[in-house]
């Protein structure tokens, strides 16, 4: 191979290599920074709630026609559901890796229009909401009132208003959700004895605010009536205020007496759920979660938002701050600093060996030079292959600099070795030498490429992995053979001198280290040559070792823990507090300020957000709470038994004593958008169609071998089937011998107990609903439906006449995977 060009004209060379650095650096200021490649499948959920319904009544009237329509969209894989009792449904339907979401959600919401007829109009009211996101988390930050001057209430709904609106905006963020649904709405808390004076119901309430709270188009005055003027009409619109509300009509008599809606109902701007309380470090404080979207740029999401909450501190009324819990980007800078130190230090060991093995400044330079320029080189090829700068592509060019200064050195060597012949001119030495080893350094370096290319047409989650490690190999072993070929014999043929004759220069003190090296060298090499004479005299002793060396492989193959990633100390853990099915959220407080107390005690944990009524593992129940907790920096922590394992360690032992809670912690995972933790889930399907009683008991089975072996820590199921609840039975025949709808019943019960979604309203430049429920003490206990009467005519009955009640036992929440009922492990 003739490179005659390249050596007589050095420019040629520099140029190319300048060109190469240049391009390199312009792909490494564009690529996104990330921990790990975006290996999550495209997620699509969607959301809907119907309001006072259980979690069976949700499955049935909600899940199933949005499963069955949704099921069997384009590249989809599977799908799982929730339901509630607090009348949440969820779907979460997953597709094939490469699918584009933008897409995918498309797809999804044209199949759930589909099913709109078949969904109760309750929930056609609120809306079905289809959002393309990752299910994992990824930012925390709290909202709190350091001098608790504030409620969650308030807290809420200025982040609805001031802070969430703009996170929505930031390009790359799939949702962002307060935990619990404190948004403001105007609560008409009923009266039912009051209401059964007058002979109401429910119905009546929601018929006077459909009537009067409204907004119309009066029209106006003079349009095409040959007038000088026009003159617009206008209503008032709909309510906005307490007194606004109050003033309603329900009834007015021919006598003149007006009944108000404040006669009936105790009306106020509250909160539309109270069912989830958060406070952070002790205050008052909500809780919000930053989802992303599948493809996006984490690390920049998590920068923009940033950035958002410092500008917006300065505006945020006296005494209410903001928290970082949890964020991504902490670890992974921490990470990228390691290997940006390693990348140094490796490339300060290589240029070390060289040049002791070379033993000339002028030759260690050459690999020096080529050596940053394959490796800024690589990154224009990550860019044009639309790949991050991870772990994995720093954790590659970490291992390439051993590889590619191997072409350097040869190309050096080859060189050095012509001039040790005699050669005088180092132009003619490197003309010489190149034209004997060109064709092998382009040989052995499209080998070399070979070995890490084919890795990149694995398919799979772990083939996302390998690929771009693979290929950010095999560019950087590419662009060392170009170096070699340009630039390296180039440079030769200008730093390299003729070998001067011995006594022409004082022996130095680096001259004698050289000696010294070189004749340890020798006596190494002659022994290592004796071994191996002796070694290829005694073929059965190479035998015998290859054998020894496979079945110690073999063994430690088998011995040897395996994972994708290895767990690390992100800096920040989760806790999940279950109570007894049935357990009040203000008994869940309790046992929730006991465990508060013991973290607040650890001097490892900088901060902490504590969530009663919802659990990241279980959803929404006044049964269950979470903590998620920010550990110090790791420089304060750096003394054994400091790290998040030793800590959650310490944490089980000191929860043990409060018995009646099952404790869960964990830390976040790894590898976004698979789970929620860092160990793995599992799923139970029952196919058979039987009662959920039965199911329990087989996963309660499963549950008991799993956690007695070694490797499980700790396995658990949020499935309980146990919670005490009320089976209403309406008797139809009853209804109808006085002339009820056995509907009536069902929709008073909902407009006392449940509570009915009935209206809008506006403030605050916001869409806010206005529920009816009968106000707090009404709903105490099944003793409270004496007071609840029905209209029969013109005559009031007490609607137990009408029904039956029975108690029972059921779920908190129902899972389906792939339209069979399943539980989460």
């Amino acid at each position: 191979m003739k490179l005659d060009n390249f050596i007589n004209r050095p420019v040629l060379s520099t140029v190319i290599s300048v060109f190469i650095v240049i391009l390199g650096i312009l792909g490494l200021v564009s690529l996104p920074v990330e921990k790990y490649p975006d290996i999550a499948p495209p997620t699509i959920q969607v959301y809907t709630s119907y309001t006072g319904a259980n979690a069976q009544t949700v499955m049935n009237s909600v899940i199933s026609p949005l499963e069955e329509s949704i099921n069997g969209v384009e590249n989809m894989t599977y799908m799982t559901s929730t339901a509630t009792n607090d009348g949440v449904a969820t779907v979460n339907v997953y597709f094939k890796q490469g699918t584009d979401p933008d897409m995918a959600a498309v797809n999804v919401q044209n199949r759930v229009s589909k099913a709109q007829g078949l969904l109760p109009s309750e929930v056609t009211k609120v809306g079905v909401i289809t959002s393309k996101r990752q299910t994992s988390m990824l930012m925390v930050f709290s909202l709190y009132s350091a001098n608790d001057k504030y409620d969650q209430t308030f807290l809420q709904n200025y982040a609805k208003i001031n802070i969430l609106p703009q996170i929505m905006r930031v390009a790359g963020v799939g949702d962002a959700m307060v935990l619990g649904a404190r948004e403001y709405s105007m609560r008409i808390w009923l009266k039912p004895e009051v209401m059964a004076q007058y002979k109401l119901m429910p119905s009546d309430i929601s018929v006077a605010l459909a009537e009067q709270n409204i907004e119309a188009a009066p029209g106006q005055f003079g349009e095409n009536g040959g007038q000088s003027f026009q003159y617009i009409m206008k209503s008032k619109g709909r309510l906005q205020t307490t007194e606004e509300f109050e003033n309603i009509v329900v009834r007015a008599s021919s006598d003149g007496s007006i009944l108000r809606l404040k006669d009936v109902a105790r009306i106020e701007l509250g909160a539309q759920s109270t069912i989830v309380n958060s406070y952070t470090n002790g205050h008052n404080a909500i809780s919000c979660i930053v989802f992303q979207t599948p493809g996006s740029n984490a690390t920049e999401i998590i920068n923009n938002i940033t950035s958002l909450l410092k500008n917006t501190e300065q505006t945020l009324p006296t005494g209410v701050k903001y928290n970082t819990l949890m964020n991504t980007n902490d670890f992974l800078y921490a990470s990228i600093e390691e290997v940006i130190k390693t990348l140094i230090e490796a490339f300060i060991l290589v240029i070390l060996v060289v040049y002791i093995f070379l033993q000339d400044i002028r030759s260690t330079l050459i690999p020096a030079i080529a050596i940053p320029v394959a490796l800024i080189g690589t990154f224009l090829m990550l860019a044009l292959f639309g790949f991050s700068i991870n772990l994995l592509t720093l954790s590659a060019l970490v291992l390439a600099i051993a590889i590619v200064v191997d072409d350097a050195i040869v190309v050096v060597e080859a060189i050095h070795a012509k001039l040790d012949q005699g050669y005088k001119s180092a132009r003619l030495a490197s003309l010489d030498a190149m034209s004997e080893i060109s064709g092998a350094i382009l040989s052995i370096s499209l080998v070399m490429m070979a070995v890490f290319i084919p890795v990149s047409f694995m398919g799979g989650t772990s083939g996302v992995f390998y690929r771009q490690f693979g290929i950010t190999m095999a560019v950087a072993i590419g662009f060392s053979a170009i170096n070699a070929l340009t630039l390296s014999p180039a440079l030769c043929a200008i730093f390299l001198k003729p070998q001067k004759k011995e006594g022409e220069e004082k022996t130095t003190f680096i001259q004698r280290f050289h000696v010294a090296f070189n004749t340890t060298y020798d006596v190494i090499l002659s022994k290592y040559k004796g071994s191996i004479t002796r070694i290829v005299k005694h073929r059965w002793i190479s035998f015998g070792l290859v054998a020894i060396g496979v079945a110690i492989l073999v063994v430690l193959m088998k011995v040897t823990p395996t994972g994708m990633v290895p767990n690390e100390d992100t800096g920040t853990f989760m806790m999940a507090v279950n109570m007894a099915p049935g357990t009040s959220l203000e008994r869940t407080e309790e046992t929730m300020r006991e465990v508060n107390k013991i973290i607040v005690a650890n001097p490892l944990i900088e901060s902490n957000a504590q969530i009663s009524g919802y659990g990241l593992l279980a959803g929404s129940g006044s049964s269950y709470g979470t903590f998620i907790c920010k550990l110090r920096n790791w420089d304060e922590r750096k003394d054994k038994g400091q790290d998040v394992n030793s800590i959650i360690g310490m944490l089980y032992q000191q929860t043990a004593k409060i018995k009646d809670a099952q404790i869960l912690i964990f830390a976040p995972p790894m590898i976004p958008g698979y789970s929620i933790t860092n160990g793995f889930e599992m799923n139970l399907q029952d196919k058979t169609g039987g009662s959920l009683n039965d199911f329990n008991q087989v996963s309660q089975d499963f549950l008991a071998k799993v956690n007695k072996r070694p490797e499980i820590g700790a396995a658990q199921t949020s499935f309980n089937p146990n919670f005490p609840q009320y089976q209403i039975d309406v008797d139809a025949a009853k209804c109808k011998q006085v002339g009820i709808s056995p509907n009536t019943i069902l929709e008073t019960l909902q407009g006392y107990y449940g509570g009915m979604y009935v209206s809008n309203f506006n403030r605050f430049g916001k869409l806010y609903r206005v529920y009816i429920q009968a106000d707090a003490k009404y709903r105490i206990n099944p003793e409270t439906l004496n007071s609840i009467y029905v209209r029969n005519g013109t005559e009031m009955a007490p609607i137990s006449q009408f029904m039956t009640i029975t108690k029972v036992y059921g779920p908190q929440a129902i899972n389906r995977f792939n339209m069979f009922t399943s539980m989460t492990v």
